[in-house]
């Protein structure tokens, strides 16, 4: 086997606030001495002999004692061969198994040498060695901006009741179990642990014996292919389930985190928080760190655990930061592994990735992944500063007034003696106070410099206040330096007056009002300060009702791509789109993960990490409405409904660059938000349903040219047991994408009707065809009761030869008040 053979691809978890920068491993991994492999077998996993095993909408995820124990047992004797099999070939050498994954997946991750891993390989019940994989880290208000309260919660008997009874699992950095989100000491009815899962609480050195509860009921750490590495330092890493780095108790707080828990950061108070669904259960699969991400082999060993346990729902913070190499996308262990999760009935929801706004920037792949785009809310806090000249300029910034004027004193005007710009060239970021004279700075507003080097975080906001307060200062200001113009500004915590001014014309202003009174040393000349003075007026109080939703800049964008070589799949990706920008989340006051909320209980973050946790909570409130879901069931009540415009009633907007998105708007097409913009209460009623089983998956693989080694590889299955293969625009999901339309393609959907009342439902079929392409849906019209399939056909035919991608939709309109969504996009059309 030469090295070409052994894939390699790196997954990255991005944490995001207006920029991404992501590091992938040194390829000088894949030619050390010995590195972790994950190894498959041919054979099937538990999972495909469980109880929980499903494949259609009528299945329990109810487990009987002896479906249990029969699990167990073909788990141990997976477990057994596993370890047979190294002991027969690499008999008397030094080799360390790390984990057996006997659940999702047949097969096992062990340090090894690389002729190690050749002989493995070379076995006839080994079907593939795969090198280990880097994997690093991808509110108060979204409740209401969602229409929780009245909509979907009213209809589960309000915030008490929201979410009940389903477990929710996050691969994630962990979860600070102190916090009042996760506590089950609340008013009203208890909590109770839901029977079919079974997972435990670990008990570790960082994670005492009483840190979980009712609430969050299941907590373990996967650290062992890091351990092997030796990267994992047991006392800076946290090797347990708590967070040290404040994403995972973010996301777990956005998706299920206790209902009207106060926010407060840097002293203030700013209003209650809320998960989407504040009874649901939280389980905690820690596979990532905040020093150095976490690895595949541990990733995939917490998915493999959580589904064992029984958890409902997963929620995935990680995407690859380049294409698995391979003949499909879809063919990588972490998506192979989330494949069994859905057989045994699980939903998993994952992040669509934060290197938007290119085309093809998608890092979430496959049909069976919900992926979650981000956009924008209505919550805007806004600040501003009152210049002595009755010019008021605009900016951002949670921090509280001066309440009168104070003159205004630029950082590189307050240099102490000895001191010069040059001595300390960015003394202008105002990041060290010995660099400044006291008595030039006490009292006033002192002025500083925000540069590129605040985004790339070497110089932090926390610093400067700090600079400020040691200094005495009456209030803070940044204004832009060019070097960071275009990039967003969010809206930091300050313990002291302070603004921060986004736009560089602003920030001109500022500078030519203090420039025309500047003050100087009397005899040397020096510029010790202005005669100009300023008020900060504050930005504890949010503004409600621009425009919103829009999708944000940073998140990925279609099409879906279908392998490295930029070849498109014929699936839609995102699925959906949710609020990701300047979301407010439970954090980990030990957390590091963003240097302006260090301390703090909660943080304001972005990025498509915060909108997937958001439609997590929704889900699990479908969950609970409908028990008996299948995955593909709840992604298609999520999709059919999803809304197409924003607050104004108009169409939803999409940011298009990174630098000044605001200006470079464009109506949003299915590449940009799918299907839409979540809509809870909608999704709880959506009338009809596109179901998928696993068997439709796996047809869809094994119609994939070349990709039978594969699948048998995976799921232990042969593709010649299925009778058909599936194109992926055959896939029954509500949504058609043709990434090629020669001359004319039919396609089938499958609708069922599973509205509560027993009565028909008479639905009419409208739609919009994409430009130089024709539609035709039959029936035109129909009729369907409670329980009952409708087949519909799709008629597509390309009318000009056009290379450009272009949009429609279908729309069925019942009697009875459900309207059902299918957004269209064909990309190639060649006439015939």
């Amino acid at each position: 086997m030469d090295e070409s053979s052994l894939v390699r691809f790196v997954f990255l978890l991005c944490l995001v606030s207006s920029s991404v920068f992501c590091l992938a491993e040194s390829d000088q991994n894949a030619t050390v001495s010995s590195a972790v492999y994950i190894v498959t077998l041919k054979d099937r996993p538990s999972v495909h002999f469980s109880g929980r095993e499903s494949s259609d909408s009528k299945h329990s995820l109810t487990a009987t004692s002896s479906q249990i124990y029969r699990t167990l047992n073909r788990s141990a004797s997976i477990i057994r061969v596993h370890d047979s099999l190294l002991r027969n070939v690499l008999r008397k050498e030094n080799y360390l198994k790390l984990y057996s994954y006997h659940y999702l997946i047949n097969g096992f991750s062990a340090v090894l040498t690389r002729k190690q891993a050749d002989r493995l390989a070379a076995r006839e019940e080994v079907e593939n060695v795969v090198l280990d994989f880097l994997v690093e880290k991808a509110t108060t208000h979204t409740p209401q901006f969602l229409g929780l309260p009245r909509g979907a919660w009213l209809r589960d008997g309000g915030s008490e009741y929201a979410g009940e009874g389903v477990v929710i699992g996050f691969i994630d950095t962990g979860i600070d179990p102190t916090h009042p989100s996760f506590s089950d000491k609340i008013s009203g009815h208890t909590y109770s642990v839901p029977p079919h899962f079974t997972g435990v609480c670990e008990v570790t050195i960082g994670f005492p014996p009483g840190s979980c509860n009712r609430k969050l009921i299941g907590a373990r750490h996967f650290a062992e292919s890091a351990l092997s590495r030796g990267v994992l330092n047991s006392s800076q890493d946290d090797a347990s389930p708590f967070d040290g780095e404040g994403h995972g108790t973010h996301t777990a707080s956005v998706a299920a985190g206790n209902h009207g828990i106060p926010v407060v950061v840097a002293g203030h108070r700013l209003g209650n928080a809320s998960g989407m669904a504040p009874r649901a259960h939280i389980a905690i699969y820690k596979a990532l760190y905040k020093r150095f991400g976490g690895f595949a082999a541990d990733i995939i060993a917490a998915i493999d655990q959580a589904a064992q346990d029984g958890v409902d729902i997963i929620n995935l913070s990680i995407t690859p930061n380049r294409r698995p190499p391979g003949i499909a996308t879809f063919f990588n262990p972490i998506d192979m592994a989330l494949l069994s999760a859905v057989k045994a009935g699980i939903f998993v929801v994952q992040a669509a990735g934060n290197t938007g706004p290119a085309p093809k920037s998608m890092s979430s792949f496959s049909p069976w992944i919900f992926t979650v785009g981000a956009t924008s809310h209505d919550r805007v806090y806004s600040n501003s500063i009152i210049l002595g000249n009755n010019v008021t300029i605009p900016g951002v910034g949670l921090a509280s007034g001066t309440r009168i004027m104070h003159k205004l004193v630029l950082a590189t005007h307050a240099l102490r003696n000895g001191t010069t710009v040059m001595d300390a060239i960015y003394v202008g970021e105002c990041q060290d106070s010995s660099s400044f004279d006291q008595k030039l700075v006490q009292g006033k507003i002192l002025v500083c410099s925000y540069t590129v080097r605040f985004i790339l975080g070497v110089s932090t906001i926390k610093q400067a206040l700090l600079t400020a307060k040691n200094l005495t200062a009456a209030g803070l200001v940044f204004y832009i330096d060019p070097s960071a113009t275009g990039f967003q500004m969010t809206s930091s915590p300050m313990d002291i007056p302070g603004i921060l001014i986004s736009s560089p014309q602003d920030s001109q202003a500022l500078l030519r009002y203090y420039n025309s009174s500047l003050l100087r040393e009397n005899g040397s000349g020096k510029i010790v300060g202005s005669a100009s003075v300023a008020k900060i007026v504050g930005g504890m109080r949010p503004t409600y009702g621009i425009t919103a939703p829009k999708v944000m800049y940073f998140s990925a964008r279609g099409p879906d791509p279908e392998d490295d070589s930029f070849v498109d799949a014929d699936i839609m990706k995102p699925n959906l789109v949710a609020p990701g920008n300047a979301i407010w989340g439970a954090w980990s006051p030990l957390g590091i993960g963003t240097n302006d909320f260090q301390g703090e209980r909660f943080a304001m973050e972005s990025g498509t990490s915060m909108s997937a946790p958001h439609v997590t909570g929704i889900a699990a409130l479908i969950k609970q409405k409908f028990p008996h879901f299948t995955p593909a069931a709840i992604a298609s009540a999520l999709s059919t409904t999803a809304s197409l415009s924003d607050r104004k009633g108009e169409h939803i907007m999409a940011q298009r660059t990174v630098l000044n998105p605001d200006i470079s708007q464009s109506p949003a097409t299915p590449f940009d938000m799918g299907s839409g913009f979540v809509n809870a209460t909608a999704a709880l009623d959506p009338g009809l349903i596109f179901d998928i089983g696993y068997n439709e998956y796996m047809k869809f693989l094994c119609g994939i040219n070349g990709s039978s080694p594969v699948v048998l590889n995976y799921t232990g299955e042969s593709c010649s047991s299925y009778n058909s293969s599936l194109a992926a625009s055959d896939l029954n999901l509500p949504s058609v994408t043709i990434a090629k339309l020669v001359g004319t393609r039919a396609v089938l959907r499958w609708v069922t009707n599973i509205a509560t009342t027993a009565t028909n439902e008479t639905y009419i079929v409208g739609w919009m065809a994409p430009d130089s392409v024709s539609v035709k849906v039959s029936p035109a019209k129909f009729t369907i009761g409670n329980g009952q399939t409708r087949v519909l056909s799709l008629v597509f035919r390309a009318m000009k030869n056009v290379s450009m991608a272009s949009f429609g939709r279908i729309r069925l309109f019942g009697d009875r008040g459900h309207v059902v969504n299918i957004p269209v996009a064909v990309i190639y059309k060649i006439a015939v």
